[in-house]
């Protein structure tokens, strides 16, 4: 028995026969971003930062160590510039994660870029949302001014402002790249499980994106009803992980409102009074996401770094436990 323990260890296995690495792991990766780590057996998928999660298609795994290559763009790095291939090692203790990227090619030695992760626990079962009492409505926004609001970054240029009793974020940004010079917004305040309206408007003719996350984790899309971007990544998808049912948007320059249910790692949406997402899990963070330790409570944050948008009508009603 001593002798198949210590085999086991060695292998990074454990007693059980589940490997160290199997299951979920949220990432705190360089330039203060957040990322996503899942495996199950043979497959690995990585949220790296921004976009979506995608399969890793090379990579090994030996003992408590998982290795593979990903090439890597610094944010805001001009858009001729190459992106640099790292190898990165990621080693597993129990639940926490430690690991290095290397570049390449480097023609000389360089220092390790580290960073680490947490291990998450199990999706919870889907929630009985009969069974959920919520709060009365908080007013997030007061139509006033940013009182409760504030930057995620002070190095970022700030577009937000209050005027006509609307939260305005202004920038010249036009295209739906994922990094921008422009500050994302959040409140001071941060929330376990609850439901939240907003109500939002892009610019009428351009259109726009911008977007809403639940606790700084989950990107509920905000674009409109003829965007280019559809499904999984369209008006009240859960940014790359989670499909709406159909197209309930507006057309850009109407306003369009959103009821959004966080309860247990499950989210359910409503959008213009259309239920398109129905009390569906959500693997893990999405692209852009403040953090990605999906048992701390966190924001309400509002993409800045996009296109010119408009909110208004911001109610929070916590759950009571």
């Amino acid at each position: 028995m001593r002798k198949a323990l210590v085999m086991a260890l060695l292998v990074g296995v454990s007693a059980s026969g589940q490997d160290a690495f199997d299951g979920q792991w949220s990432l705190d990766l360089p330039n203060h971003e957040a990322g996503w780590l899942s495996v199950e057996k043979d497959r690995v998928e990585l949220l790296w930062a921004v976009g979506s999660a995608r399969p890793v298609e090379k990579f090994t795994r030996k003992g408590d160590a998982l290795t593979f290559e990903k090439a890597i763009k610094l944010p805001l790095a001009p858009k001729e510039e190459a992106a640099t291939r790292y190898l990165i090692t990621l080693k597993a203790q129990g639940d926490a994660l430690t690991a290095t990227m290397h570049p390449v090619e480097a023609k000389e030695p360089v220092s390790p870029i580290e960073f680490s992760g947490k291990k998450q626990p199990p999706m919870p079962a889907r929630p009985d949302l009969t069974k959920i009492a919520f709060g009365e409505p908080v007013s997030l926004f007061n139509g006033r001014d940013l009182t409760g609001w504030k930057t995620s970054r002070a190095d970022k240029k700030n577009g937000w402002s209050v005027r006509e009793g609307l939260l305005n974020n202004d920038t010249p940004k036009t295209d739906f790249s994922a990094y921008g010079e422009y500050a994302n917004l959040r409140t001071e305040a941060e929330f376990e499980d609850f439901q939240l309206h907003i109500e939002y408007r892009l610019p009428a003719g351009t259109g726009g994106n911008s977007g809403i996350y639940l606790r700084g984790l989950y990107e509920v899309q905000v674009t409109h009803k003829d965007s280019k971007m559809q499904g999984i990544n369209g008006p009240g998808a859960v940014f790359g992980r989670v499909e709406p049912t159909h197209n309930a948007g507006h057309a850009a320059g109407e306003w369009d409102a959103l009821d959004i249910t966080l309860v247990d790692r499950h989210v359910t949406v409503v959008l213009n009074g259309e239920k398109v997402i129905d009390n569906a899990p959500v693997p893990g963070c999405t692209g852009g996401a403040l953090k990605s330790d999906v048992t701390q409570p966190g924001p309400i944050y509002i993409q800045g770094d996009h296109t010119s948008v408009q909110y208004r009508h911001i109610t929070l009603r916590p759950r009571i436990r």
